[in-house]
């Protein structure tokens, strides 16, 4: 293994699961990107040959890694910008915690937030045993706990799983009234419509890659809003992460995304990601074409 080439295609061949299991662990793409990438670093300062079992070490450090990240006192959940077409429709969910997880190719946004109510070890012992099958002594390694206390971690994040109630959703009728709502007044300067859609404490927060900035209050985030009429005029209703949102679309470019967070019927928080490097990685083009 002292063919760094070798090790680097090793990497990228096991960098799709490490990534799996980082966005389950975090819930943020950005995150997990981070941690497969510190993964790779650390690869990089060690004797490789020392390595036994590359993808067991691998798994390992990520795990680790992620678990730092948890335990960061200052980290706060990011969007991580998952669009889907709109279906109106329910989705089932399967009853048991882990399947729910195993099943969806992404992290439910729904269960992300039971899982925030589990301390980082109890999330990493119930996402490393029981979605991704690692053996309770490879999930004790990365804890720095017995095998038995590991156990015991995942049994009581199950436990807590299940008995968790529902998060809160506004109906999917309520959201598209929102949502056309919205952009009928915003396309028509309609200050007055917009107050009545937004709670008076509202919050808007805008990423635009180079810059952020964020609007408190109704009225400002309404006059805000009534300048981009052009922006409503070519914007597509699209579910991000699992919230009612919009994507303008202007000359078949996806220039900004907007996620809607609800409450008592009323936009209590705006996400804006207008950052056309993150946008351009995210194949929202592609999804908005897709049949919904």
């Amino acid at each position: 293994m002292t063919d760094r080439r070798i090790l680097a295609r090793r990497f990228e061949t096991a960098r799709p699961r490490l990534r799996a299991i980082a966005r389950q662990l975090l819930g943020s793409d950005a995150d997990a990107d981070d941690a497969v990438q510190e993964t790779w670093l650390r690869l990089e300062r060690v004797d490789a040959d020392g390595i036994d079992n590359l993808d067991a070490w691998l798994t390992t450090v990520v795990s680790r890694v992620s678990l730092d990240m948890l335990r960061a006192p200052r980290r706060t959940r990011e969007h991580s910008w998952q669009v889907e077409p709109w279906r109106d429709e329910p989705v089932a969910e399967a009853s048991d915690p882990a399947d729910v997880v195993a099943a969806a190719d992404r992290v439910n946004v729904a269960l992300l937030v039971v899982l925030d109510a589990l301390s980082p070890a109890e999330r990493i012992a119930f996402v490393l045993h029981d979605v991704f099958g690692q053996p309770f002594d490879e999930v004790a390694s990365v804890l720095d706990k017995s095998p038995e206390a590991t156990r015991q971690l995942a049994s009581r994040a199950r436990r807590r799983l299940r008995d968790a109630p529902e998060p809160a959703r506004p109906a999917a009728s309520t959201s598209r009234r929102v949502v056309n709502a919205w952009l009928a007044a915003a396309q028509g300067g309609d200050l007055r419509a917009l107050l009545t859609l937004l709670d008076e404490k509202a919050v808007l927060h805008a990423d635009y890659g180079t810059t952020t900035r964020t609007i408190e209050g109704a009225g400002d985030i309404a006059a805000q809003a009534s300048l981009a009429a052009r922006l409503a005029a070519h914007s597509t209703p699209v579910r991000i992460d699992g919230m009612p949102g919009v994507a303008a679309v202007l000359n078949g470019r996806v220039v900004s995304l907007m996620a809607f967070e609800l409450r008592g019927g009323r936009i209590a928080e705006l996400h804006v990601l207008a950052d056309p490097d993150r946008i351009a990685k995210l194949g929202v083009e592609e999804v908005i074409a897709s049949p919904s």
